[in-house]
């Protein structure tokens, strides 16, 4: 799935974080860095638990209020902090890492992550992240918010001082009023004035272009769908769509599959020009040549061309209206019928074969899918029916309908929905990469149950994905089986795509 985690990413978990280890926690134990403890309950300081902005400057915030990276122009741009998955994963992050509130209350300082407690959530229908951290009797509130190239930091000390410290590569100022220091950096280096004034108009009256759900939907489904629409928003390029499959290093590119359903998602929801402008960065991709590519198109080296990548961008230039048929895409981007997509990786980004994900993303028959991946419970991952049921089952009810395999995809789906656990469920039954369950695989099995009307399993794993979010209601790409604590990228493009979908499937508007 992604470059430390996606399918691919835990398959390879437990020797990734060996290798890791040995090259960054090498050398004498004394000097090493080590990344400060997490509270009781909480993902470990300086993993991204959130994200700021508009498509433009977009930045990840931690559980504690830490600025922990950072992207200009645009969500799948360079980063200006330093802080790679590798050192996450092996727990070497160095304390000063990103951009920082301390609390000084006496005569020492202390970071958040010190606090005896800490809430975090975004303030209502916005993009402005609120964070509260106690100290004893004195306490500390951080908004932050990014707009256009501007990221805002406002620190309010009650019984405590603040002080912000800075480790970014970006133009930055502080101002102290009182007891409150503001913090703003502006990576084009120009002073626009604060986005915390200006995010939460901007994110109501963005909001109000949407599609809304139907007049039944509860208000947790109202609130989920209205997140979701909110990080596709971050981590959408507003120049050009290049759409970032997470803010974090590894992950601030653009996978076609990830940006597709982003299109999909967008033009459900009635954001028709969001769509269109993903769209047309996807169709500009060289995609036989590479799996990811940066935000300005050009490929990143590494991955192989995937089987399903021609078949996304496809349903995505059917549902923004960009191209009439998925097919009439499909023949247009491949030049040839069938999309090739034997030999190839799926989404699990391991080994190539013949799987079940890219026959159907890639718009094989229905009669060679059956034939090469059916059994008598479902349809299984490899051709031959080996690998145990998949959840990409799910592609041929949404977003790529193959009629002739509904019933097929019934059983598969039912029985994994079945299995699923208090978080969401593995991609498959063959899935050898851990315990954790994972939000996308979730949220798509969601979305087909409740197009084949299985409305009350749909319900079940909407419930597992409200308890995997975080309390800012942002989707981790996996969490933890047994707490429910992110353990990788968070949020993830691909994961709120198919929330909102879910949704909308659930509760239509007219």
């Amino acid at each position: 799935m992604r470059t430390a985690s996606r399918p691919l990413g835990a398959v390879l978990l437990a020797g990734f974080a060996l290798i890791a280890a040995l090259l960054l926690v090498s050398g004498e134990e004394q000097t090493d860095p080590r990344t400060p403890p997490a509270l009781p309950g909480m993902p470990a300081p300086f993993l991204g638990v959130a994200v700021l902005g508009d498509g433009g400057l977009t930045a990840a915030v931690d559980a504690y209020g830490n600025v922990v990276d950072l992207r200009a122009p645009g969500p799948a741009g360079p980063a200006l902090i330093e802080n790679p998955a590798e050192r996450q994963a092996a727990g070497t992050v160095p304390a000063e890492t990103g951009i920082q509130v301390w609390v000084r209350i006496g005569g020492s300082a202390r970071p958040i992550w010190q606090a005896d407690s800490i809430r975090q959530g975004y303030l209502p229908g916005m993009s402005v992240l609120r964070t509260v951290a106690q100290f004893g009797e004195g306490r500390v509130e951080l908004l932050q918010a990014a707009r256009g190239q501007v990221l805002a930091v406002a620190a309010e000390g009650i019984g405590a001082s603040v002080e912000m410290r800075v480790n970014a590569d970006l133009g930055c100022k502080q101002q102290r009023q009182g007891r409150v220091v503001t913090l703003l950096c502006s990576a084009d280096r120009r002073d626009d004035g604060s986005p915390l004034d200006e995010v939460a108009a901007a994110d109501r009256r963005w909001l109000q272009r949407s599609r809304p759900l139907g007049p039944t939907a509860p208000r947790w489904a109202e609130q989920m769908y209205e997140r979701s629409l909110l990080v596709l928003r971050a981590l959408t390029d507003r120049r050009n769509g290049a759409v970032a499959a997470g803010a974090r290093d590894g992950w601030a590119y653009v996978w076609p599959r990830d940006a597709g359903a982003v299109a999909i998602a967008f033009a459900a929801a009635g954001y028709q020009s969001e769509a269109k402008r993903i769209t047309r960065f996807l169709l500009g991709l060289d995609l036989e040549g590479t799996a990811r590519f940066n935000g300005d198109g050009s490929p990143v080296p590494g991955r192989d061309a995937q089987g399903d990548e021609i078949g996304w961008v496809a349903a995505a230039a059917q549902a923004a209206g960009t191209i009439g048929s998925a097919r009439h895409a499909a023949e247009i981007l491949s030049q040839t019928y069938p999309v090739p997509w034997r030999e190839r990786p799926d989404y699990w980004e391991g080994e190539p074969g013949d799987f079940l994900a890219n026959a159907i993303a890639s718009g094989e028959s229905a009669e060679r899918i059956r034939g090469e991946f059916g059994t008598l419970d479902g349809l299984a991952r490899e051709a031959g029916g080996n690998g145990g049921l998949e959840s990409a089952a799910a592609w041929a009810v949404r977003p790529f309908p193959r009629p002739a395999l509904v019933e097929p995809a019934r059983r598969t789906l039912l029985r994994l929905a079945g299995d699923a656990g208090r978080y969401g469920l593995l991609p498959g039954e063959g899935w050898s990469g851990g315990e954790d369950p994972w939000s996308a695989p979730t949220a798509w099995t969601a979305w087909s149950l409740a197009a084949l009307g299985e409305r009350s399993q749909a319900l079940r794993l909407l419930g597992a994905l409200r308890r995997s979010a975080t309390p800012a209601g942002d989707l981790p790409e996996r969490v933890d089986a047994d707490t429910g604590i992110p353990r990788s990228t968070t949020p993830l493009a691909w994961s709120h795509a198919f929330a909102a979908l879910a949704l909308r499937e659930l509760w239509p508007s007219r």
